[in-house]
C-alpha cells in the first residue's frame, strides 16, 4: 500500500505494478526471496489473489451484489472470477477469441454477456460458454435493457437497406433477434460490400438511464447523439456539435444530463433540457476519452470521473475544478466503480490490474474493510517538513553574506540547530552581490570538469600478448586522442593478424639491419658498444674509384681522383665519437664548424657547398711515395692500444 497522490484528496495503490514492463518469471522469484527480510515487503498488502493477466487485461465489472468481480485479458484470451469474501481468484476459463467487452446480465457473476472481436456474441454460464450467436457486423459496444431483456450491439457499417448505421436488437426472452434501431452515421462509398469501406461511420458506444427514465442515447462517429425510446422504438431528439467522434456516454443518476466524451479529449456535460453545453473539460492528453462514470462522494457532492489511457481524472460536476487524478505507469483499457466505496479498479496494459483507494471518495468496501484502519494509521504519521527551496546555512557563512540582520525580522530566515535555513532565492541574490563574478567562477570550474572528465576517460588501453609487446603498445598509444579505447580494434582485433601477436616467428628483430635502417633513431636496450671497440664503417662513396681502391693520407681522408679532379671527403669515424643517437641538424652543423650566423633573416641549415677543381699532380716515376704517418689521434687497426707502450 503506497501513498500515490499526496495532496488535499490523497489516493492510495493499493495493487498493481510499479513499472511499466514485468519482470521475468526467474528474476522475480530472486528478487522475492532477496526481499524476505525487507519489512516493507513483508508487510505489503495484496488486495486480491492472483489479480492479474499473462499480458494485459481488457475490461473489469463488480457484480450488483458486490462479491464478485469479473475481468477479462490475455494471452490466451481468458475470463477470470474473483471471490472478493475469500479475497482469491474463483475461477479462469479460456475463450476462442479476444473480448472487447461484456455485461453481468444478474446480480453475480452467474450469467454474463461477452463481445467477442469476431462478430461472436457468446452466454456464459458457471459451467461455461451457454451459448454463442454471430453478428452481422463487427460490434463497437454492449448494452442491456433490463426492462425488455435485450442485448444491444452498436455496429460498424450500414445497412445495405436503408444505407443507415444499426443497433442490433437481441431479445433474450425470445431468442432472437428484433429489429435494428436506424442510426444516421452518414454515406459510405457506392459499391463497397456489407461491412463497409475503411472510412464508414458506425455507431461507436450507447448509454441507457436504467434507474430513471430509461432513455437510449447513442453515440456516433459524426460526432452527434440520437436519443431513442425503448417503449416506442423510434427516435426521440438528436444532438451534435460535438469535437471530434463520440467515444463515452453516461447518464446521472437523475437522469436530467448527460456527459459525453469525445475522441480529441474533450468531456461536455449536456442538461436534456437545453443543446447548448453546461461545462467543458480538457482531459490535457489528447487521447479518446473510454469511461465516464457520475459519482458522488462521502460528503454528498457530486463528481464526475473521466479517463483516457494515460490518467483518471475526477472534478465537480458543478464548476469543473480538479479535485484529484490518478496517473499510473501504464496505459490504461478500463476503469470501474465499485459502488458505495472510494476503490476504483482498473484495466491496463501492464500484467497486474491496479486498485486504487480514495478514502474521501468513500469508505473501503465490506470485502476490505481494514483498510480505513490502515490509512487511519498512515494519516496519523506525523510528516516532517522538507525545506526543498531553502539552503542552510550557519551563523558565519550567513554573516559572509551579509545577512545577518535579516535573523528574527523575515521568515525567509528559519533557525534550526546550529543556522538556518534560508530562501533559495534570497541565497543565490546575496552570493551574486557578495562576489560579482560567482558565475564566471562557476562557468570556468564545470568547463574545467568537463575537461578532466574527458581526459580521464583517454586512459591508454593495456593488452598483453606473446610476442611483439612494443607493437601493440604503440597501436594502442595511437588511441590516446581518441575519446575511447577499444583494444579489440584495428590489428589488434583482426583474425587474419593473431599470429603477429602469438607465434615467436613472426617476432621482430630490433637488431636486424633492416629494422634499423626503419628505425634509425631506435635505441635498442643492452646494445649499446663503447666508442673504443667501434670501428667506422668504409664509405662506400670513397671506393668508387677506376680500381676499387681507396687512398688514405694518414689523416683521416680519403682521395678520388677521376678526370682530374679530386675531392676531400672527411671520415665520419672522428666526428660521431660519443654520438650514439641522432641531434638536431641545426646543432650538427654548427658542431662541424660549417655554420654562419644567420644575416639578414636568413634560415640555419640551408647552405651551398660549391667542390673548387684542382688540377692533378703527377709523380715522378722513379721516386718513391712518402710513408704514410700515423695520427696518434687515431685508432689502432688491431684495436690494441697496448703495443704502444
Amino acid at each position: 500500500m503506497k501513498l500515490t497522490n499526496p495532496g488535499p484528496v490523497p489516493v492510495y495503490t493499493i495493487s498493481g505494478a510499479s513499472t511499466a514492463r514485468p519482470l521475468p518469471d526467474w528474476l522475480s522469484r530472486r528478487r522475492k526471496r532477496s526481499l524476505k527480510n525487507d519489512p516493507e515487503y513483508t508487510h505489503r498488502v495484496e488486495l486480491l489473489q492472483d489479480f492479474e493477466f499473462e499480458e494485459a487485461s481488457q475490461r473489469v465489472r463488480v457484480s450488483e451484489d458486490g462479491n464478485w468481480v469479473m475481468s477479462t485479458g490475455t494471452y490466451k484470451p481468458q475470463i477470470h472470477v474473483h471471490d472478493l469474501s475469500n479475497l482469491s481468484l474463483s475461477f479462469a476459463r479460456h475463450t476462442t477469441s479476444l473480448n472487447h467487452t461484456f455485461v453481468l446480465v444478474g446480480r453475480g457473476y452467474e450469467k454474463s454477456l461477452h463481445l467477442q472481436t469476431d462478430r461472436k456474441l457468446e452466454f456464459h454460464t458457471p459451467n461455461g460458454c451457454h451459448y454463442e450467436t454471430r453478428l452481422p457486423r463487427y460490434g463497437r459496444d454492449l448494452i442491456y435493457d433490463r426492462f425488455s431483456t435485450e442485448a444491444l450491439v452498436p455496429s460498424a457499417g450500414l445497412n445495405p437497406v436503408n444505407n443507415s448505421g444499426e443497433v442490433f436488437r437481441l431479445n433474450l426472452e425470445l431468442g432472437r433477434f428484433m429489429r435494428s434501431y436506424d442510426v444516421d452515421v452518414g454515406e459510405d462509398e457506392p459499391g463497397s460490400g456489407l461491412q463497409g469501406s475503411i472510412g464508414v461511420g458506425c455507431v461507436n458506444v450507447g448509454a441507457i438511464a436504467e434507474d430513471t427514465h430509461g432513455l437510449l442515447a447513442f453515440g456516433t462517429s459524426i460526432s452527434t447523439v440520437e436519443f431513442w425510446d425503448p417503449r416506442t422504438k423510434s427516435r426521440v431528439a438528436v444532438l451534435g456539435g460535438h469535437e471530434g467522434e463520440v467515444t463515452a456516454l453516461d447518464f446521472s443518476p437523475n437522469g436530467l444530463s448527460l456527459a459525453v466524451g469525445s475522441s480529441t479529449g474533450i468531456v461536455q456535460l449536456f442538461d436534456l433540457r437545453r443543446p447548448a453545453p453546461l461545462l467543458r473539460k480538457d482531459q490535457g492528453f489528447g487521447f479518446p476519452i473510454q469511461n465516464i462514470i457520475h459519482l458522488e462522494t462521502a460528503s454528498q457532492e457530486r463528481k464526475i470521473l473521466s479517463s483516457d489511457k494515460k490518467v483518471i481524472k475526477i472534478w465537480d460536476e458543478g464548476t469543473g475544478e480538479p479535485w484529484t487524478s490518478v496517473e499510473p505507469i501504464v496505459d490504461l483499457n478500463d476503469v470501474t466503480h465499485v459502488k458505495g466505496s472510494g476503490m476504483l479498479l482498473t484495466a491496463n496494459e501492464g500484467k497486474q490490474m491496479h486498485s486504487f483507494f480514495i478514502p474521501q471518495l468513500g469508505p473501503a468496501p465490506k470485502w476490505c474493510s481494514f483498510l480505513d484502519n490502515m490509512v487511519e494509521e498512515m494519516a496519523e504519521e506525523v510528516h516532517t517538513e522538507t525545506y526543498d527551496d531553502f539552503k542552510f546555512l550557519t551563523l558565519p557563512e550567513l554573516k559572509s553574506l551579509s545577512l545577518a540582520h535579516l535573523i528574527g525580522k523575515t521568515n525567509l530566515l528559519r533557525p534550526y540547530m546550529h543556522g538556518y535555513f534560508v530562501a533559495t532565492k534570497l541565497y543565490d541574490q546575496a552570493r551574486l552581490i557578495a562576489n560579482p563574478y560567482i558565475w564566471e567562477e562557476e562557468r570556468v570550474k564545470r568547463i574545467k570538469e568537463k575537461v578532466e572528465k574527458e581526459r580521464a576517460s583517454r586512459i591508454r588501453g593495456v593488452k598483453k600478448v606473446k610476442v611483439n609487446q612494443k607493437l601493440a603498445d604503440k597501436i594502442l598509444s595511437r588511441q590516446e586522442k581518441r575519446e575511447q579505447v577499444d583494444t579489440t580494434a584495428g590489428v589488434l582485433g583482426d583474425s587474419r593478424f593473431t599470429k603477429l601477436f602469438e607465434d615467436e616467428e613472426f617476432a621482430v628483430d630490433e637488431n636486424s639491419f633492416e629494422f634499423k635502417v626503419l628505425n634509425p633513431s631506435t635505441t635498442v636496450p643492452g646494445n649499446q658498444t663503447s666508442s673504443a671497440d667501434r670501428t667506422p664503417a668504409p664509405d662506400r662513396r670513397s671506393g668508387d674509384s677506376s680500381d676499387g681502391q681507396s687512398d688514405d693520407d694518414g689523416n683521416g681522408h680519403a682521395e678520388s681522383e677521376e678526370d682530374g679532379i679530386r675531392m676531400r671527403i672527411s671520415s665520419s669515424g672522428q666526428n660521431r665519437v660519443g654520438q650514439l643517437k641522432d641531434t638536431a641538424l641545426g646543432s650538427r652543423v654548427q658542431k662541424a664548424g660549417r655554420s654562419e650566423k644567420a644575416r639578414g633573416g636568413e634560415v640555419v641549415g640551408e647552405k651551398q657547398v660549391t667542390f673548387v677543381p684542382e688540377p692533378k699532380k703527377k709523380a715522378k716515376p722513379n721516386q718513391p711515395a712518402p710513408p704514410a704517418k700515423r695520427s696518434d689521434s687515431r685508432r689502432s687497426a688491431s684495436g690494441n692500444v697496448l703495443r704502444r707502450l
